[in-house]
């Protein structure tokens, strides 16, 4: 799945080449558990920026859609090279952080909590030659002579920005697949987030660790998890028990995923995303920390789907990790150049004048956000007939009909008229 997920840097000329165990929310209980260092309102909903995002283009659409994003607080991620962003040390001890520069002014500017992903290495960590950039070769892991300087390099990162505390170590295991033994190193992955974790310990205490961001993707092999949604390869729940029994300390675990299995979206489309509470609750039982989702995709990766579809599905994916229990959930900005909205992009094209609108994926991020942040107690509501899923707290509820049909429903109460796929927030009365 790596085609909609691996997005390279395009700068000026330079063309890519292509907190404590939390608790599953139930009648009356909090949303996921204590977060460590996060107080009540931790917004928990957020997006990972990629090559495209709202740092240039035409300046009214600029202005509209870095106020639209900035009108609800999100966690916003950058990673550290690629996804935008240059070589950030060229050479040994030889740094360029103008282009992440930009992007953490853009994420402090919009009102987000940074997040930072150390990913991917300089070139003279994989074997390159020094001073030279193969954008070829942005998938490979840093050799094992290099990891303290990768950690060096992060450390340098967190005295640069002295107000990111969250920092994500690597992106989906790139590079460390070992072909002889057919499985994960994740001995190798362990290895590098330790001395990562250390060095961003020393330089702040209290910035927040987490890895290994292994992709939960099924497999034809047995698997202790699986479900009617499909299973999870047992060669990454190793790499979770190996790296939860090894790593040095984490204030978190992340994980990333699709819902659709080798065999489509099973049982249905909507029933697919019970694999990310699923997923939740094994993680839970086996890692015990606070659970970070870096990607996660609700549709198929070739799907048609319509955009009232694809919102209808993406709001009760992030029901299942509400109900479940989630610390932190990083949709993966689609923009592409030269179109006015790809599926599921975040705002129209900010290059076109009249762009920098925002979707209703976006509002749906906010919306969470807004209404279900760390702490919110959710409540059960009565709601019929069954196309129609509800997720409510005290003062407000998401309403999503599932079904491609008109649908007079009950819901808390309340009498209402749902059309296909319509997503509502509706106040509690």
């Amino acid at each position: 799945m790596l085609s909609r997920r691996w997005a390279l840097p395009m700068i000026g000329v330079l063309v890519a080449l292509l907190i404590l165990s939390c608790t599953p929310a139930g009648n009356g209980s909090p949303i996921g558990g204590m977060v460590d260092g996060v107080g009540s309102g931790w917004p928990v909903y957020g997006f990972t920026h990629t090559q495209y995002t709202v740092d240039y283009g035409d300046a009214a659409a600029l202005r509209t859609a870095r106020s639209a994003i900035a009108e609800q607080r999100l966690l916003q991620n950058q990673h550290i090279m690629g996804f935008g962003v240059l070589n950030p040390e060229p050479s040994p001890g030889r740094y360029d952080f103008s282009s992440l520069d930009e992007r953490i002014a853009l994420i402090r500017e919009t009102g987000g909590i940074p997040v930072i992903t150390l990913c991917c290495a300089p070139d003279w960590m994989k074997g390159g030659q020094p001073g030279t950039t193969d954008w070829s070769r942005i998938e490979e892991a840093p050799r094992p002579e290099h990891y303290r300087d990768f950690a060096a390099l992060a450390a340098e990162i967190a005295r640069r920005y002295p107000d990111v505390t969250h920092y994500i170590v690597w992106n989906e295991l790139k590079g460390f697949f070992d072909e002889d033994k057919q499985r994960w190193n994740y001995e190798g992955y362990t290895e590098l987030y330790n001395l990562v974790y250390d060095a961003l310990k020393a330089v702040n205490p209290k910035i927040k660790v987490g890895g290994p961001y292994p992709v939960m993707e099924d497999s034809d092999r047995p698997s202790e998890l699986e479900g009617e949604w499909g299973n999870v390869d047992q060669r990454v729940l190793d790499v979770l028990r190996y790296w939860a029994k090894h790593k040095r300390g984490a204030d978190f675990v992340v994980v990333d995923g699709s819902a659709e299995s080798r065999r489509g979206m099973i049982p249905d489309d909507f029933g697919a995303q019970r694999k990310f509470a699923a997923v939740n609750e094994w993680l839970h039982r086996n890692i015990g920390l606070p659970i970070w989702w870096a990607e996660w995709y609700p549709e198929p990766e070739f799907s048609t789907w319509s955009d009232a579809k694809r919102t209808a599905v993406t709001a009760v994916s992030l029901m299942e990790f509400a109900e479940s229990g989630t610390a932190a959930v990083l949709y993966w900005s689609r923009q592409e150049p030269g179109r006015e909205c790809p599926p599921g992009c975040l705002w129209t094209d900010p290059h076109r004048r009249g762009g920098g609108r925002p979707t209703e994926i976006l509002r749906l991020l906010q919306g969470f956000a807004r209404w279900f942040p760390y702490g919110t107690e959710t409540v059960r509501v009565s709601a019929s007939p069954g196309p129609v899923r509800v997720l409510a707290q005290k003062a407000m509820m998401l309403v999503v009909n599932t079904s491609d049909s008109r649908v007079d429903a009950v819901v808390d109460g309340q009498r209402m008229t749902l059309g296909p796929y319509e997503v509502r927030w509706v106040a509690r009365t």
